[in-house]
Parts: structure tokens; sequence; C-alpha cells
């Protein structure tokens, strides 16, 4: 026998796959739908992960949960390339970026190669399908390889990475890891997502001809809208992996 949950959850996908719930629409209350179901808050916040986990319905902090409209897909271009996750040319994204100036500690140290307190430049760059947050991508770069200027929060992220690419010595080695992992708190409520939702996540770091990592880039790609291709020349013995 099906959990009230998921009922309540079934009810609800109905609705919106037919069109009684419009995409863009905002369900009632949590309060109401709990009484309509004569179900707990509790179960009733239940069904709706169901359906936030399935990409069909976002939460909005302080205004309550809202249908999603159909999610375009977008690919993650890998080997050697821009480390930038909109590389699907089907799709209008709005990208802007934010910067912070931070020193290396955790994990960053080992990632760039520097050691604890190294000046760094972070790019917080999150893409926007109209109003709903589409993917996110961190770039960290040493403080001396960032733009003087800094990048305005208006700035496209594309701008921003053709100004880092002049700034740089020529590459010599750009790795990339690829998982799918289940999001952090912070980048579920940044990307607006149930935190069961599953993710790709991208690590890709580049090095220049002296051996320093000259960027590092995490990349958050939802897996409701995310596939990776990686294309490798076969001529010289490397695997080609399509994901």
């Amino acid at each position: 026998m099906a959990s009230r949950r998921h009922v309540i959850a079934d009810d609800l996908r109905t609705q919106i796959s037919t069109g009684r719930i419009k995409a863009g629409e905002r369900l009632p209350s949590e309060a109401h739908l709990a009484a309509r179901y004569a179900v707990s808050t509790p179960t009733l916040r239940s069904a709706l992960a169901v359906l936030q986990g399935e990409g069909l319905v976002e939460k909005v902090h302080g205004k309550g949960n809202f249908v999603r409209h159909p999610v375009q897909r977008i690919t993650y271009v890998g080997g050697g390339r821009t480390p930038d996750a909109q590389t699907a040319t089907d799709v209008a994204l709005r990208m802007t970026v934010r910067t912070t100036h931070l020193p290396a500690r955790g994990d960053l140290t080992a990632l760039l190669r520097v050691s604890a307190s190294s000046p760094l430049t972070e790019f917080l760059c999150l893409s926007h399908e109209g109003k709903s947050p589409h993917s996110l991508a961190l770039i960290y770069v040493p403080r001396d390889l960032a733009p003087a200027d800094g990048p305005s929060e208006s700035t496209l992220c594309e701008e921003l990475l053709v100004r880092l690419r002049e700034l740089h010595p020529p590459l010599a080695e750009v790795q990339e890891r690829v998982s799918a992992r289940f999001p952090t708190p912070r980048e579920a409520v940044t990307l607006r997502i149930s935190s069961a939702m599953p993710v790709l996540a991208v690590t890709r770091v580049a090095t220049d001809t002296t051996g320093r990592v000259v960027e590092a880039a995490r990349l958050v790609l939802p897996g409701d809208r995310a596939d990776a291709l990686f294309t490798h020349d076969t001529m010289s013995g490397d695997k080609r992996t399509e994901g």
C-alpha cells in the first residue's frame, strides 16, 4: 500500500501534468494542503520533497512552493575546454558573477597547491533560467592572476573567463574530476533544489607550463538538467568518454 506522502505526491503530480496547476503557479500554503489531505505538516512536506526531488516543484524561501517551468538541459563539455557549465548551444541562460577576496584555507590549499592564507579570488558564477537558478560555478585563482579592476555583479561569466585566459600563462595540463553526489545545504538553497536531488559535481584544475595551478573550478549541476561530454583525440591514444 502506498504511503500517504506518495499518494499526495501522485495527486499533485497529476494536477501539474494535466495543467490544473500551471507552471509558475504557487501551490496552496503547506498548512492549507496539510488540512486538505488530512495529514500532518511533516508528512505534507515529505510529499513536497518528492516533487522537489523530481524537479517539478521548487521552494522559494519566504514565498512558498511553486511549480517549476520545464527545465532546459545543458551539457558540460570537458576535455580541457573553458570551465563553464553553460555550453549547450540551444539554452539561453542569464549568468552573473560575484567576486570575493579570501585567504586560502581548508581544502583550497591542496586544490590550488598553495600555503594557508595565500591570497585568492573567488568568482561565484550563478546562471538563471528565467527567475530560477540553474547551475553554479565557483572559480578560484591566485590573487595576482585575477583581473585588477574586478568584474561587477552584472558581468557575464563568459566575459570573466575570457579575461582570466588573457592573464594566464599557457596551460600545460587540465585535470577534471566528475562525481555524482547530493548537494550541500548551501548549494541546495542557492539552486532552490531538494537536498535529495543528485547533482553532477565537476572539479577542474588548470596548471601552467611551470607547474603552477592558475585556476581551479567547482561546478555544481543539478541532475535533472545536466549531462557531461568528454571528447579526446583517439590518434593520441586517449579514450573517448560520454556521459
